[in-house]
């Protein structure tokens, strides 16, 4: 079959290559998001539909992260904050939630050691309830935090035992503890002194919400910062996730006449 020919496979090949080099020109024509946030979904699905264990897909859902970075690089999106593990992430069976803490301890060490990460001056964040995941990894994260700190290139943030409400409930706690202890005045409380109080203090709202794998759902993922957000569902899969869907999710955002950094 014609299909399954080495000269079908190359020109095939060559056509996708040109088809995302015309994407990037378009792309490059606007002003890029200066945050793309991204909900990571669809893993043990995409493992599901291979015949895998959904470890399996979750592995294949870290290299494609690791892609995603280095698209942000050509591009020039300064900052790019993924959605990695919820507090609902808990509630699965105990053994997939091993898995997945194992795997969230290896990949703070290897990204600690990656060059990618120091060659571009990426200051790397893990926020949410650190609290709740075990030493090591906490350990491991702060350990990330405090070695990429003063790197002000590019901005990598990892939302981990994350929940939006709960970090609007912390954030609330924190301001009315403040205020009992004369630290802030009640009439000084506007937006941008509750911003503050969030995790993610020091970085821009999200330009775009992504979330992949046909779920139109925000799952409870920066709900105080995605308020003027551009959201965008893409119907693939995570570890499916192609640099063509990113540039047109970009694409079709740019095209809703949204002025990015703006």
């Amino acid at each position: 079959m014609i299909y399954n020919s080495s000269p079908y496979a190359f020109f095939s090949k060559k056509i996708d290559e040109f088809r995302d080099f015309k994407l990037i020109e378009q792309v490059k024509e606007n002003p890029v998001p200066e945050h793309v946030a991204i909900i990571m979904d669809g893993n043990r699905r995409f493992a599901k539909g291979l015949g895998l264990p959904p470890n399996t897909g979750h592995l294949f859902g870290r290299d494609k992260l690791e892609e995603v970075l280095e698209w942000c690089f050509d591009l020039g999106i300064k900052n790019l904050t993924v959605y990695a593990f919820s507090t609902e992430n808990f509630q699965r069976e105990s053994g997939e939630v091993r898995e997945l803490m194992d795997l969230c301890k290896k990949e703070l060490k290897r990204a600690s050691k990656d060059s990618r990460i120091h060659k571009n001056q990426v200051k790397i964040r893990v926020f949410g309830q650190l609290e709740s995941l075990p030493d090591d990894i906490a350990k491991s994260a702060q350990y990330i935090i405090d070695k990429t700190k003063d790197y002000d290139k590019y901005s990598f943030n990892i939302a981990l035992a994350y929940g939006g409400r709960e970090e609007i409930l912390q954030a609330i706690q924190k301001i009315a503890e403040d205020v009992k202890k004369d630290r802030l005045k009640i009439e000084d409380i506007k937006e941008p002194i509750v911003s503050k109080y969030l995790y993610t203090n020091g970085i821009p709202d999200p330009d775009i919400i992504l979330r992949t794998s046909g779920e139109e759902r925000i799952s409870n993922f920066l709900l105080w910062q995605l308020a003027y957000s551009e959201l965008y569902f893409s119907d693939v899969y995570w570890p499916a996730f192609q640099k063509r869907d990113f540039l047109r999710a970009i694409l079709t955002c740019q095209q809703r006449k949204r002025r990015f950094g703006k």
